[in-house]
């Protein structure tokens, strides 16, 4: 078997071997196939497409690419969630220590923020003293003990699919279905769960920019999921304005604990209840779906959930007095209301021009080792649907930076569309794929 027959086969538009696709990822990991040919064939597959076991079976080929996280320890059901991306995107914040006050075991390694969505790790770390880089051993030694431990990816989990990702960038073969599901799940089957939840984004702040895109990737990803004999559910949700009020760092952290404090903005709420409700079904935890959306409430208006987070913070070395006095989190040297120069209803606020301002002014980084300002980003006052006088405040920035502060406000009021006739607020939930 060579690389020069496989590329031929594949832009011959005929199916792959497993044994094909395995030699392909196993070779391009170790090196011995060159980025040139990879391309080739990469190239063939985002032209030609994929079958449904392909697709599979380059999922399964990554995941085994390099470590494989066990879990078994916690039982036969094994719940995971993720979100493939968004603006203010703080759910596995709120969610994740609800989950565990059920007795559900949460065990998560999540990725820090790269161009204009956040990374759950980066507002982790705006926690002081949380850490984040643990050993495994003492990782699930954390979810042993109290239920839940989040932490960034230390081990190699799929470094065939980090390969072939880079790769896809610089050839402009990132918008592939077959190639975005076996990524995802390439990583979740990796981190060993059993049983997966998934914020499947679409809308301007996400990477599936419309409805029929994003439920076309769910519905790939619940294929896999099945041929691959992990339960997966899909939950398509809107990305088209940023999720909350918050964007940045710390910021987004106060929301989350401020949700978990029974102070909950309606969008993020919907979304909680849904991925959280899914999850308790898969965990085998209640199978009524609304029901288990009381269940979540109770968690939360009973305190249970805000104090597993004080208990997964405490754990991991963070200082818990910053959830119980979230003023005490720092606070950037300005603070610039963005005023609204006509009068009349929100009907657009673009997610993704809203993360790349955040990014600007030091919430994001467009490199993995740039740095980041935990305590800058935007809060919102206004959303689409809202109703806004001239003059009335629609956003503060949050900067340490005078010129950026100054140019962030201009830039943000050019994002808000103010139109005279109302639009009605947004659907957050569009779609359940089972």
């Amino acid at each position: 078997m060579n690389i020069i027959e496989v590329i031929a086969k594949k832009r011959d538009k005929k199916e792959l071997s497993k044994q094909e696709i395995e030699y392909f990822v196993t070779e391009y990991t170790k090196n011995n196939i060159t980025d040139y040919q990879a391309a080739a064939l990469i190239m063939a597959i985002y032209i030609n497409g994929m079958t449904d076991e392909e697709i599979t079976n380059l999922t399964l080929c990554m995941a085994h690419s390099g470590e494989m996280l066990d879990l078994s320890i916690f039982g036969k059901n094994v719940v995971d969630k993720h979100s493939t991306g968004g603006v203010g995107d703080k759910v596995t914040l709120i969610l994740a220590p609800i989950i565990a006050s059920f007795g559900i075991p949460v065990a998560k390694m999540s990725g820090r923020g790269l161009g204009f969505t956040g990374g759950t790790i980066d507002k982790l770390e705006s926690i002081p003293g949380y850490c984040t880089n643990i050993s495994t051993k003492e990782f699930i030694e954390n979810v042993q003990q109290i239920g839940i431990s989040l932490i960034g990816q230390t081990l190699n989990l799929a470094p065939a699919d980090k390969k072939i990702y880079a790769l896809r960038d610089t050839i402009a073969c990132t918008d592939s279905i077959p190639l975005i599901a076996s990524s995802i799940m390439s990583k979740k089957i990796a981190a060993g769960a059993n049983k997966i939840v998934l914020d499947v984004t679409c809308g301007s702040g996400a990477f599936m920019k419309n409805y029929e895109e994003a439920k076309h990737l769910s519905q790939t990803m619940k294929k896999i999921g099945r041929l691959a004999e992990k339960e997966t559910v899909c939950v398509i949700s809107n990305m088209e304005e940023p999720l909350g009020y918050a964007v940045g760092n710390n910021l987004e952290v106060i929301e989350a604990v401020q949700f978990l404090k029974q102070d909950m903005k309606e969008d993020v709420k919907q979304v909680v209840l849904e991925l959280g409700a899914y999850m308790i079904k898969l965990a085998g935890y209640g199978d009524n779906i609304e029901q288990n959306k009381k269940k979540i409430l109770q968690k939360i208006q009973t305190g249970e959930a805000y104090q597993k987070m004080v208990e997964l913070v405490k754990r991991q070395g963070g200082d818990t007095s910053y959830l119980e006095h979230t003023e005490k989190f720092e606070v950037a040297k300005y603070r610039l209301p963005v005023i609204a120069k006509e009068q009349g209803y929100i009907t657009s606020i673009s997610a993704r021009e809203v993360g790349e301002l955040s990014g600007s002014i030091g919430a994001g980084r467009m490199k993995k080792e740039d740095p980041i300002d935990e305590s800058v980003g935007i809060i919102l006052c206004k959303k689409i649907g809202d109703f806004v006088k001239e003059q009335e405040i629609l956003a503060y920035i949050h900067a340490n930076d005078k010129n950026k502060a100054g140019q962030a406000v201009k830039k943000l009021q050019e994002i808000y569309q103010i139109q005279k006739n109302k639009k009605e607020k947004p659907n957050v939930i569009l779609d359940v794929i089972m």
